[in-house]
């Protein structure tokens, strides 16, 4: 129905991803889609905005009913409307619950290689990221290390973790039994648990992620639940999230700090698009995923071909790679420049990602075959290149 092999020329748009670009260059870095929004939201768009008015705006009871029901049918999580608070994006919720729930120099743990965001909204705000590096099986695979996870929480500085689910950039769907692991240990030493979960509609076909407030009463009782529309449906810029929060005097915490920073208030299209996502983009999403799916196996056979020297992460979820260079360099933000410098093939060096990331390059492929086709061309000659210095 939906056709993701057209993408729109978006240099000129004022994108960050492509406007940070000169001419001829090709952005397969931040995690941003060149695909056009479903139909549908833009058709829900274009109804509001023929209104004419755009002045304040309230909250309906319709935002939260089509959160409720997407992620009971979806996620087969029964959220209650009350639970979840409007914020402007997932980034301003992590950035706020960092400032409310902790306070100046305390620690807040993450697991790297990580969203390199996290970091900005720990350090920027004053406390200190305490990173519990993720272990890689023979496979390439990464899982975590429980004794080390508890070590962290067990400092009395810690107080909060910030956790990726699914994982940015190493594309893990953690399962059940390792959340439920991560809400025991929080309620045993008092930590409280940030799960951003932006990327749980962008998994595999036939995979599906875990709400971490889904697993327990534990996790329900000891997390906040960072969620929006905007990854998986390409609308990062309407601004448009939700925060769950099941324990009501955590939930007025995070209540009171979303709005003393004055980010609890929608746009005049933030509300109708994110309703239109999970009303009616569902038949949209499912063939997205299946697209990203096949762009993934294509880049795997194609690096497996053009750049064995590159391994590729093992990915259950996500539109981004994360690639292995550690057989050519232990420094990509040199080699990336290389890359960008010689191709120009705009990629996300690993090093900025924390653990072992300096020796990883960080690929987006959510775009058409052909660009990605493109990239990957560029990608082969880049390190053909390297390899000849």
């Amino acid at each position: 129905m939906y056709d993701f092999d057209s993408t729109p020329d978006r240099f000129g748009s004022g994108s960050l991803k492509w406007d940070e670009c000169k001419s001829g260059e090709l952005p397969m870095w931040v995690a941003d889609m060149d695909f056009s929004a479903a139909p549908e939201i833009r058709a829900a768009i274009e109804e509001r905005a023929a209104h004419g008015v755009f002045g304040y705006n309230i909250i309906p009871d319709e935002w939260a009913d089509s959160y409720v029901r997407w992620w009971r049918e979806r996620h087969g999580f029964e959220m209650r409307p009350e639970w979840l608070i409007f914020c402007a994006g997932v980034v301003p919720a992590i950035s706020t619950c960092v400032r409310k729930l902790t306070t100046p120099a305390e620690k807040v743990l993450i697991e790297t290689p990580v969203y390199n965001i996290f970091f900005n909204s720990i350090l920027n705000n004053g406390r200190v990221p305490l990173e519990v590096p993720l272990c890689r099986d023979g496979d390439g695979r990464y899982h975590r290390n429980f004794a080390a996870l508890e070590k962290a929480m067990a400092d009395p500085q810690a107080a909060l973790m910030i956790l990726c689910n699914p994982h940015n950039p190493v594309g893990r769907i953690w399962p059940r039994e390792e959340l439920a692991r991560i809400g025991e240990l929080a309620q045993k030493h008092g930590v409280t648990v940030i799960s951003d979960e932006i990327h749980c509609d962008l998994t595999d076909p036939g995979n599906s992620y875990v709400p971490f407030a889904s697993v327990s009463e534990t996790c329900r009782e000891v997390s906040v639940t960072c969620v929006a529309p905007t990854k998986a449906f390409n609308i990062a810029g309407i601004q448009t999230a939700a925060v769950c929060v099941p324990e009501p005097h955590l939930r007025h915490k995070v209540w009171r700090g979303l709005n003393t920073d004055e980010v609890a208030e929608p746009n005049t299209f933030a509300v109708p698009a994110a309703v239109a996502a999970f009303e009616k983009g569902g038949a949209w999403l499912d063939e997205l995923r299946e697209y990203i799916y096949q762009n993934k196996r294509f880049t795997v056979e194609t690096l497996k071909n053009r750049a064995s020297e590159i391994a590729v992460t093992p990915s259950e979820a996500t539109y981004l790679l994360w690639l292995d260079c550690s057989r050519l360099t232990d420094n990509t933000d040199v080699l990336c420049d290389f890359i960008r410098s010689e191709t120009g093939l705009y990629l996300s060096p690993g090093g900025q990602f924390g653990g072992d990331g300096k020796s990883f390059i960080r690929l987006n492929l959510a775009t058409s075959r052909a660009r990605l086709t493109d990239g990957l061309e560029r990608f082969a000659q880049g390190l053909a290149l390297w390899k000849k210095k």
